[in-house]
């Protein structure tokens, strides 16, 4: 009767450890490999390979004439259907090539941050700003590990072409999950992995089930959709509960 007693007054105890160990379960550990793609950084989270960062020497690429035919980059801003007010992270802003377009879509009200890890890109961001006449776009200087958004502030975080060259993915997407307010999404637009027509060094492309099981890891987020309007590249919409 006592010991039975005893296993009474333990379970909650126990339960609590368990549920604990269920909801605090550590990240997924990086890899480091010494035989990789020469794209790559030898650095791998959940089976892909991290790919080089693009430096800001290169930004020229980000804004040849040529990328809204090759990209279809009007598609994308249709299809993520921005409304007026929103609160929208540019997630490796760079130029601010969708910048620009977004800040039109939100406006007057809305405000689009444009976050980036190199200030030089946030330098050029800016110019290309003032030079454009728009006044609602604010520059972030993030980090590798952290995009520096306060929590709950944002509707929609837009990703194109950028995941896949974070250092530290895991902890980014969760900051960027605490970013979100309730009912806010991640828009990932990456270049399609194993598509024959999508000519692109392989470490910079992904596939759809990697990316959801990389975005699965947090449990108040959940895949909504996936839409492939775009050429190359296909967009999933990840939503926040």
């Amino acid at each position: 009767m006592r010991s039975l007693l005893l296993r009474c007054l333990l379970a909650p105890a126990v339960l609590l450890q368990l549920s604990a160990s269920v909801f605090h379960a550590a990240p997924p550990a990086y890899e480091t490999r010494a035989e990789h793609d020469p794209n790559g950084i030898g650095k791998f989270y959940l089976g892909r390979e991290i790919a080089h960062v693009m430096g800001h020497q290169a930004a020229g690429w980000l804004e040849r004439p040529e990328r809204e035919s090759e990209e279809r980059t009007d598609l994308l801003i249709q299809a993520m259907q921005l409304k007026k007010g929103e609160i929208v992270a540019d997630i490796g802003a760079g130029s601010g090539y969708f910048s620009w377009r977004m800040a039109k879509e939100v406006a007057p009200e809305g405000k689009i941050l444009g976050v980036d890890i190199q200030p030089e890109m946030l330098d050029l961001l800016q110019r290309n700003m003032q030079r454009r006449g728009v006044s609602n776009v604010v520059s972030v200087l993030g980090t590798t590990t952290d995009p520096k958004l306060p929590a709950n502030s944002v509707d929609t975080i837009l990703m194109v072409d950028v995941y896949h060259e974070f250092d530290f993915p895991y902890e980014m997407a969760k900051a960027m999950v605490a970013a979100l307010k309730k009912g806010g999404r991640i828009v990932l637009v990456e270049f399609r992995a194993n598509d024959p027509e999508v000519r692109i060094k392989k470490v910079h492309t992904m596939t759809e089930e990697q990316a959801k099981k990389e975005f699965a890891i947090f449990p108040d987020l959940h895949w909504e959709a996936t839409l492939t309007p775009l050429p190359q590249q296909h967009i999933l919409i990840f939503r926040k509960l």
